[in-house]
């Protein structure tokens, strides 16, 4: 967990898991990060799986704006860019999607605009110790659609003077975002039945991991109560050894000495373990690693993540990162936007809703409309030039003020090509011939 101090220390009760949580949630200032994935196709042959190696070889030798290139399980592609103010972020983020797209390009390759593999079926291409463990552990059909067939956007965002407030707004309009952003509606050729089948794959996982966080107005308190009772996944059993838990306990169980903790001697010399071969004690580097595999839709980690966003166009991105961002970070957008969601709103109940209908729910609608409004009014206060700030304005024109989320475009309309592939377009443009395309991307303008 980068940015969280890890030791070799045997915890000594389950008080000392606070002291790690609270670590988690470090007032910091105001900058983005970004993560992409995106599913990777062969042009020709949408339906058959793209080995990651020809997907490497296809890349760029260096990317100019600086992200770190890494494969997720089954072959996705992703793309990590440097943090910073957001003009600074998306523009540079963005040269790199570029130089990308036009590398796959030549090699008949194409990126997926979608959350979910609308027709191929898991196929996991890494065989890496964890994997192994979390496949194991996760099982199918879900741990498969999971780890080789989803795609996301992960918004990493500064916690500023008062991470309490930025934690509470991201989980307040989790479902709104989730709503406006669902872009994963097909599996297997055939409609899922969610506008975010993504985010049901998600659901269907273990709940002790995947359920939101409970907002108490504690968030150290209620992260730390979270990890405690997640699941163990797996162990490490040393560098290379990596072993799935499969009796139930929780985290909280391994601190007081129960469950199917690594016993001690097996592999690990860090002085934590009992001496008779009964399970060690779990030290402060297991639980950092322990938090790396619980995956609720905000986590903490010393910076605020979120994680429910459906992957998108690679011409769409910049506008869901500057939305996110808006309304989590700028005081006046959040209230504004808080202020339009429902009172009943919350729990698990609400984020289904929001994957499963989309902005078809006129609550939802409704709070998204409010929002982007309130968004497009603080964009410029947080640095966003006008292409931005029009590239926003013509989603909320294509989508939101319609009630349609973008997997409504994968499931309506014709397309002489499978509609999820990167066909050099901007989507949320009209296409009536006077809409940016990827050759002219708006987001880009006056950042050359």
């Amino acid at each position: 967990m980068i940015g969280v101090t890890a030791e070799s220390t045997p915890l000594r009760d389950v008080t000392e898991v606070a002291g790690y949580a609270r670590r988690c949630f470090r007032p910091a200032g105001d900058r983005v990060g970004v993560e992409l994935e995106f599913l990777v196709f062969d042009r020709a042959d949408p339906g058959g799986h793209v080995p990651m190696e020809r997907t490497e070889r296809a890349l760029p030798a260096r990317l100019p704006g600086g992200s770190r290139v890494t494969f997720e399980p089954g072959g996705q592609l992703e793309l990590s860019g440097p943090a910073g103010a957001l003009p600074d972020t998306i523009t540079r983020l963005s040269a790199d999607v570029a130089a990308v797209r036009a590398g796959l390009r030549a090699a008949g390759l194409v990126l997926g605009g979608v959350g979910l593999d609308p027709v191929r079926v898991p196929c996991r291409q890494l065989g890496l110790p964890r994997y192994e463990a979390m496949a194991e552990f996760l099982g199918a059909p879900f741990g498969p659609l999971m780890m080789c067939s989803t795609a996301s956007i992960q918004v990493n965002l500064d916690f500023g003077r008062q991470p309490g407030v930025r934690w509470e707004r991201a989980h307040a309009l989790g479902p709104v975002l989730l709503a406006a952003f669902a872009n994963s509606p097909l599996s297997g050729g055939r409609p899922y039945g969610w506008m975010s089948g993504r985010q049901d794959v998600w659901n269907n996982l273990d709940p002790t991991r995947t359920r939101p966080v409970p907002v108490t107005g504690d968030p150290v308190a209620d992260w730390a109560e979270y990890l405690l009772d997640a699941r163990l996944m797996l162990v490490r059993e040393d560098d290379e050894r990596y072993r799935p838990v499969r009796d139930g306990s929780t985290f909280r169980d391994w601190v007081n000495g129960a469950g199917e903790g690594p016993k001690s001697g097996a592999g690990r010399s860090d002085g934590g373990g009992r001496g008779d071969g009964g399970v060690r004690r779990p030290t402060l580097e297991d639980l950092a690693y322990h938090a790396t595999t619980v995956f609720p839709p905000v986590r903490p980690r010393g910076w605020l993540e979120v994680r429910y966003l459906d992957a998108q166009h690679p011409a769409v991105w910049p506008v869901c990162v500057a939305v996110t961002h808006a309304l989590i970070t700028d005081d006046r957008a959040g209230d504004a936007a808080i202020a339009a969601v429902p009172t009943e709103a919350g729990g698990q109940e609400e984020w289904d809703r929001a994957a499963r209908c989309g902005l078809a729910d006129p609550r939802l609608r409704n709070a998204a409309e409010v929002g982007f409004r309130a968004a497009l009014e603080a964009l410029p206060r947080l640095g966003a030039d006008a292409a931005l700030v029009g590239a926003v304005a013509a989603f909320a024109d294509r989508y939101v003020r319609k009630g349609r989320s973008p997997a409504a475009d994968l499931m309506e309309a014709p397309h002489p090509a499978p509609p999820w592939l990167d066909d050099d377009q901007d989507p949320s443009a009209d296409h009536d011939g006077q809409g940016p395309h990827a050759d002219h991307d708006p987001v880009h303008e006056g950042h050359a």
